[in-house]
């Protein structure tokens, strides 16, 4: 007999060896918020399939925790691959970014010679059709693992050359694949025991495509509200082509490339594009300030999209134009500590859009772009007060005002300035390479990786202590970032087709070192299995003024 702890409700129970985690769910008379879809088994994430041979603490999951949402949706992402098979024999199917809440997918018939193309209205109609016999048959999922090298030979005979270059250039002996009735798959993380689990979800067009519309994590009962995102779909679409051109659509070309010397050439080609891209938003700023006057420019985006690397790079092309960038801090407009907002747990949340003085900031920026002269706070944050010690400001001739920060895009922030005196930039690392065809790179992990491995440098805090506050960042940026990004002018992707092959290295003994007693190390423990399908390379041939410096260290930039 075992002894299993559950951690919901502290309770420990004997079960016989061997029992899964389906079979003693019952036993414990848990009544979670909605149905059950996963556990995490010592702070590892689980399917309810699996087996326990060993004594063990067990947390039952169900659809509002992240760990329970990815195994619900990338379940779903094997009934769609199954749908799209049964309706459309021989067909490719695309899982390629998340967009508008849901992810945008596509599917190329045998019959296109490869080519993507438009899909109809009756074409994703009766792949819906098809998904919703799977889920009412409430076909299984079944896992089997085996020797890596027969995984390779299953995935050639039916023609996945993705999740053949994957394996190919994996460090792993086993590996284990997934079979929905006559078909079969591979994905990187537990599946929900069976189709009938998965009785939320969307397909309808999109683009080219089609979207793939997921639960609300909140309200799981109803599917997430779809958002226009047209700004952001495009920069994902433009990342996209640019992999094709490079041939580094998924992880197996990356490895590939790497392993035949070519990470160099990578390096160079990935940061010459993002360059290309500063030049022109930098143009494209100098030509509206000789024709429109533009004096204003504001830069947001999420939580290690590379802000403030960007900023200086841009600002150096800004000095190329003849035009004088003056960086100018929304943080010195913060309110006393005393009237900080607070979050429900009494904590001050400085994150909050009334954490600034954004009264006050408007008057002086309208004052600013009126040529006036303005006394500027300086806030002391050892104290907590806002100080006002004689500091001026005035936009000259070629001057062009820089605010970064996360309500820069509000558009309650600079009500006083006309639209044609600013200009509007959201960068954040949109992460378009993916693991292969079915399995994509959520963009929130690249930019934990990237926070993780900062904060580790810096001495700022451990992975242990970066993971923990990561929630409270992705509710800040859902409340005031996300909201607003569709608001910019143009948009920049920070993401490198190379960069998880570098963060590797960095990445691996911060993350080992998270203690496996404690509840931070599930995140580390799948964001080290993850970082395991890139083959490493050091980063010697990164430019001391690539955005990756802000992060691994060795920048050339002073922060």
């Amino acid at each position: 007999m075992l002894q299993i702890r559950c951690l919901n409700n502290n309770t420990t129970k004997s079960f016989p060896v061997g029992s899964s985690l389906i079979d003693i769910f019952p036993e414990f008379g848990i009544e979670l918020s909605h149905h059950v879809v996963s556990a995490k088994v010592n702070f590892a994430s689980q399917g309810l399939k699996f087996r326990l041979y060993q004594n063990r603490d067990v947390e039952f999951l169900d659809i509002t925790s992240p760990s329970g949402m990815r195994v619900y949706t990338r379940s779903l992402c094997f009934v769609l691959y199954k749908a799209v098979q049964d309706v459309f024999p021989g067909a490719k199917l695309y899982i390629e970014h998340p967009i508008s809440r849901g992810y945008y997918c596509n599917f190329v018939k045998p019959s296109s010679e490869g080519k993507k193309r438009g899909l109809s209205e009756e074409e994703i109609e009766l792949v819906k059709k098809r998904m919703e016999e799977i889920v009412s048959l409430d076909m299984p999922f079944r896992r089997s693992e085996v020797p890596t090298e027969e995984a390779i030979r299953i995935f050639r005979e039916r023609g996945f050359t993705d999740k053949v270059k994957l394996l190919e250039t994996s460090e792993k002996v086993y590996t284990d694949y997934y079979t929905l009735g006559d078909t079969v798959d591979y994905f990187y993380g537990p599946l929900v025991p069976s189709a009938g689990y998965l009785r939320v979800f969307g397909l309808e067009q999109y683009g080219n495509g089609m979207l793939l519309r997921i639960p609300d994590k909140n309200n799981p009962e109803s599917l997430a509200e779809s958002i226009p995102q047209p700004m952001t779909f495009d920069v994902y679409n433009e990342q996209v082509r640019w992999n094709v051109i490079m041939h580094l659509s998924n992880a197996g070309d990356v490895n590939k490339a790497c392993q035949k010397g070519r990470a160099a050439e990578l390096i160079q080609v990935s940061e010459a594009l993002q360059e290309k891209k500063i030049v022109k938003i930098a143009e494209e700023i100098d030509r509206r300030y000789h024709e429109n006057g533009l004096k204003l420019v504001l830069i947001t985006g999420p939580s290690s999209s590379g802000k403030t690397t960007f900023c200086k790079r841009l600002s150096i092309q800004l000095l190329a134009c003849g035009l004088r960038p003056v960086s100018f801090s929304t943080d010195d407009y913060f309110v006393n500590r005393i009237d900080t907002p607070l979050l429900p747990n009494g904590q001050y949340d400085f994150d909050n859009f009334d954490t600034v003085d954004h009264k006050l900031l408007g008057e002086h920026l309208s004052m600013l772009m009126e040529g006036k002269e303005v006394e500027v706070p300086e806030y002391n944050f050892t104290t907590g007060m806002r100080e006002w010690n004689g500091k001026k400001l005035r936009i000259r001739e070629n001057h062009v005002l820089i605010i970064e920060g996360i309500h820069a895009l509000n558009p309650r922030l600079t009500p006083l300035v006309p639209d044609e005196k600013k200009y509007k930039i959201y960068t954040s690392a949109l992460t378009s390479v993916s693991l292969d065809d079915h399995n994509w790179i959520p963009t929130r992990d690249n930019r934990l990786l990237r926070r993780i491995i900062r904060d580790y440098n810096k001495g700022a805090f451990t992975a242990r202590e970066t993971i923990r506050q990561w929630p409270n960042v992705c509710r800040s940026e859902e409340q005031w970032i996300f909201p607003y990004q569709e608001n910019a002018d143009v948009m920049f992707n920070s993401a490198l087709n190379i960069e998880f092959a570098v963060l590797r290295n960095h990445a691996e003994p911060i993350l080992s070192s998270v203690p496996k007693n404690c509840p931070e190390y599930a995140e580390a423990h799948r964001l080290l299995k993850f970082i395991h399908y890139f083959t490493p390379i050091p980063d010697k041939d990164i430019p001391p003024t690539s955005i990756m410096r802000e992060f691994v260290g060795g920048s050339s930039f002073k922060y």
